[in-house]
């Protein structure tokens, strides 16, 4: 039996796929593997389970602005997130930097495509015959080999000027935080809370150092070498008094069998002049 045809709106398991050219003159063409995103946990916001699409099988030079574009012709595109693996969201509240974005993700992607409205979504799944999507125009071109690599060489030169303006505006917030949190400090000292507890901290010259948990495993070793120190200490004392009695008492013993030796030679001694 021949194997089953992939082809533009056919149907793989629960996905359908999208075939996708890398360019107009390709004719060989990838799959795009996509569904509706639907998880039990519903809290993450950024994701509404009617309005966004998984999709599987990203080629590795694609972008998140190749995928915004792509998937705008079935609809608006309200935000497009690349990840490793599926998984939850890992986008935090403060903007990530350019220059400290850490390790870039190698080999095929997925991605979480949210539209503004269910309808992108609905075409999206559609199983309709569709024509192949192309994914570098001449308009908007993706580059790809040698000319990606002097691309990625480029972008990893480090403006001097840019860095410092990243590094000092990242200290004035973290400034601003820790005023704040000494602010809120302040006002807190020396008021209950809702059971009547009073929080006490130290202040002056010498404040009470901040308990972390490297400390907390410090100070737990610290208290275990002391005890067992102390436990050394205790054990040895006690055997030397054990042995110093054991010694009297072995004294004592030997000195009582002496006693009667001496006593039987006394008794068996006679007088014998020849």
């Amino acid at each position: 039996m021949a194997p089953p045809r992939v082809g533009g709106g056919s149907a793989v398991g629960d996905f359908t796929v999208i075939p996708l050219r890398f360019s107009n003159r390709s004719r060989a063409s990838r799959h795009l593997f996509v569904k509706l995103h639907r998880v039990r946990d519903t809290a993450d916001r950024s994701r509404p389970q009617d309005r966004t699409l998984f999709v599987l099988n990203l080629p590795p030079y694609i972008s998140q602005e190749c995928v915004h574009r792509l998937f705008s012709q079935c609809g608006s595109v309200t935000s497009v997130e690349l990840q490793e693996k599926p998984g939850p969201s890992d986008k935090s509240e403060t903007q990530k930097s350019k220059f400290f974005s850490g390790r870039s993700v190698q080999g095929f992607r997925v991605a979480y495509v949210v539209f503004k409205s269910s309808a992108g979504v609905k075409a999206a799944v559609s199983s309709k015959p569709r024509e192949p999507w192309v994914l570098s125009t001449s308009e908007r071109p993706v580059k790809t080999g040698l000319q990606k690599w002097i691309q990625d060489y480029s972008s990893r030169i480090i403006d001097a000027g840019e860095l410092q303006t990243e590094i000092d505006q990242f200290m004035k917030q973290h400034d601003q935080k820790v005023a704040e949190m000494e602010a809120l400090e302040e006002a807190e000292d020396g008021v209950p809370d809702e059971d009547g507890w009073v929080k006490v901290t130290r202040k002056g010259r010498r404040p009470g150092i901040p308990r972390t948990e490297a400390g907390n495993l410090r100070l737990i070793q610290r208290e275990k070498r002391k005890r067992a120190q102390k436990e050394l200490l205790n054990f040895y004392s006690w055997q030397h008094r054990e042995t110093k009695r054991e010694h009297i008492a072995q004294l004592r013993k030997k000195f009582e069998e002496d006693k009667q030796k001496i006593a039987l030679l006394r008794a068996e001694r006679k007088f014998k002049p020849f």
